[in-house]
């Protein structure tokens, strides 16, 4: 027990800023942390870490981030926090009410920040902090919250969903100020491009054990897959059948990732066969195929279609054809025109010009951002089976329990009330209802909002088979890319772009049209009759000194000596005996990967910088 305490409450390379040590904690009458069934819980936060909290929606992420910031009273076990540490909850649904605007909100209560710090901050998210709290919108009010988290200058930083509601323009901006953030902060986020892009270290939660690995998000999924094949092997050897058939969701979790792997390779087989029919130079408009079959599977086709309120016109002229089966993604800013677009191409409003012709066979479901409430006092067998045993899921016949087992449920929730579920359970249980319901056009306005990453994978799955046509509004980019076939970009200029492929593609035709139009634009520049891809490498280094040159040459390679530093490294620590074993080479090592890491961060700027100058 005491090395599995150790592995689980790993030590920082440097002293931590905060501990939880011996935690247990008792709620609704059974033992979220400790008691009888499980070792008591042990956390260390150092002050550099980046930590990504990863669990399902109701194992007590919420709860924990509570208990970090004293919120909640445990039942044993002490918590530690280094004098003068700053802790602040960036909350997912923070509470507004009796505050007249978002300002009033920012500065009230203990440790507020300073007026002008929430307005240099706001000012860069994009949000007047004067807008009264009634009527706000998700995403003004995700920006208030921001603004007031960050303007509070914390030393340690904790995040619950902090994208949710957010553009893309204010996702790059918040990953941006964390990149320079100096303090540590601990995430909860369904964002898979945020979490990669971000953290360094993986706190997982998973019933009642918070296990620690040394790695960022990008790891995640293969140690968790390690753990659960280890505790299955155990299980065997002990001959435990009920043991086993306690891991028939986590079977299923890894079962169903390998089955995505497949679904991915489809998905990038339709983009290549959709990419054909898109007309060369990136315009909006998709060929019409010579194939009669074609035309026939059309389900929607807007042709000309444009719209405009008072002086600012939303969408130019833009024209699609959408067959049966594509997986449209729309992306863009907020007010770029997505729910808009939406709105044209499913008839729910008219374009100021063009038309839009949709089959009259065609049937939708709609499950917006908004997300209808479920009734709290109804049980779950009521919300899907009308109090019965059987559900009709799309014309075929299925016991409620198995279905409910489809949507990563534990059958036994069956009678339990609506309202003792968890928010990210709630949203769950509103898909399961709505995808049973029998239909060819599935309509999704941000639907990863609240959902945990096992449910991601499941949507993902679910889309995958649906045999009808998906319409899809997200700002979550890895989502998009596992998903759709067909991205409509909006820039906000109007322009929509239509790429085969995801949220990438589209970030990269982008990038690619940027660098096209500024060769146009020099004097004497020609623009390429065919946009490059990949673009090609920059032109010979110029206007460099003999250092700088050698530099832009040789900081590649030392890059990559780094990434392969701190692989190795951190390799070397996940092996869960070795602080035991040797705290001090754990205390080195961990402190050599913090210096490649700052060294390689140092590097990657010099060389972009230097990689500007030269292409200046």
């Amino acid at each position: 027990a005491g090395a599995k305490r150790a592995y689980l409450a790993r030590p920082m390379a440097q002293p931590p800023i905060l501990s939880l040590e011996g935690i247990a904690l008792q709620q609704g009458g059974k033992w979220l942390f400790g008691g009888p069934d499980h070792e008591p819980l042990d956390l260390h936060v150092g002050p550099r870490d980046r930590i990504a909290l990863i669990g399902r929606n109701g194992v007590g992420k919420t709860t924990l981030f509570r208990m970090i910031d004293g919120q909640v009273e445990t039942d044993a076990g002490e918590r530690k926090i280094k004098p003068g540490t700053r802790i602040v909850v960036l909350e997912q649904d923070p509470d507004l009410t009796g505050h007249a605007t978002l300002m009033d909100w920012a500065l009230a209560g203990a440790g507020a920040p300073q007026e002008h710090e929430v307005d240099a901050i706001a000012g860069q998210l994009g949000i007047d902090m004067a807008r009264a709290t009634e009527g706000a919108s998700g995403g003004e009010k995700r920006r208030a919250a921001i603004a007031r988290a960050l303007a509070q200058d914390p030393d340690l930083l904790l995040m619950d969903e902090p994208t949710n509601h957010l553009d893309l323009g204010a996702i790059d901006w918040l990953e941006g100020w964390l990149e320079r953030y100096k303090g540590a902060f601990l995430v909860i986020s369904h964002d898979r491009t945020f979490l990669k892009r971000l953290t360094r270290a993986t706190l997982w939660l998973d019933r009642g054990i918070l296990r620690r690995k040394e790695v960022g998000f990008g790891g995640y999924e293969a140690w968790e897959e390690q753990v659960y094949a280890e505790e299955a092997r155990a299980a065997d050897k002990l001959d435990a059948k009920l043991k086993l058939e306690a891991h028939w969701l986590e079977r299923g979790v890894t079962a169903r990732r390998k089955r995505n792997q497949g679904r991915l390779e489809k998905l990038y087989q339709m983009r290549e066969q959709r990419a054909s029919m898109i007309t060369a130079g990136g315009t909006a408009k998709l060929q019409l195929a010579t194939e009669a079959s074609f035309k026939s599977k059309s389900v929607i086709v807007a042709d000309g279609i444009s719209k405009s309120y008072g002086e600012r016109t939303i969408i130019k002229p833009f024209s699609l054809r959408i067959q049966r089966g594509d997986r449209i993604g729309i992306v863009g800013a907020n007010g770029a025109g997505k729910t808009t677009l939406l709105n044209m191409l499913t008839g729910e409003l008219e374009p100021d010009s063009g038309s839009v012709e949709i089959a009259k066979t065609l049937t939708g479901v709609m499950i917006d951002q908004q997300r209808q409430l479920l009734t709290a006092d109804k049980t779950v067998r009521q919300v899907l089976a009308e109090g019965g045993d059987w559900i009709d899921v799309r014309g075929n016949r299925k016991h409620v329990q198995a279905y409910l087992k489809d949507f990563l449920f534990d059958p036994k929730i069956v009678d339990m009330k609506v309202s003792v579920l968890s928010g990210g359970e709630r949203s769950r249980l509103l898909l399961a209802r709505e995808f049973a319901k029998a239909s060819n056009l599935l309509v999704l306005d941000e639907p990863t909002n609240d959902l945990d990453l096992e449910t991601l994978d499941l949507l993902q799955e679910v889309i995958a088979d649906y045999e009808g046509t998906v319409l899809i509004v997200s700002h979550d980019r890895d989502f998009l890319d596992r998903t759709v076939t067909i991205t409509l970009g909006l820039d906000g200029t109007g322009r929509v772009d239509v790429v085969a492929g995801g949220y990438e593609d589209w970030q990269r035709k982008r990038r690619q049209t940027i660098a096209s139009k500024a060769r146009a634009d020099k004097p004497g520049g020609k623009a390429p009759s065919k946009l490059p891809s990949p673009p090609p490498p920059p032109a010979r280094p110029n206007k460099l000194s003999y250092k700088d040159q050698r530099d832009l040459e040789l900081l590649p390679a030392r890059i990559e000596e780094l990434e392969a530093a701190i692989a190795k490294g951190e390799a070397i620590l996940s092996d869960p005996t070795l602080y035991t074993a040797d705290p001090q080479r754990f205390a080195n090592i961990s402190q050599g990967i913090e210096n490649a890491r700052a060294e390689k961060d140092a590097a990657e700027e010099r060389w972009l910088k230097l990689a500007e100058q030269a292409g200046a």
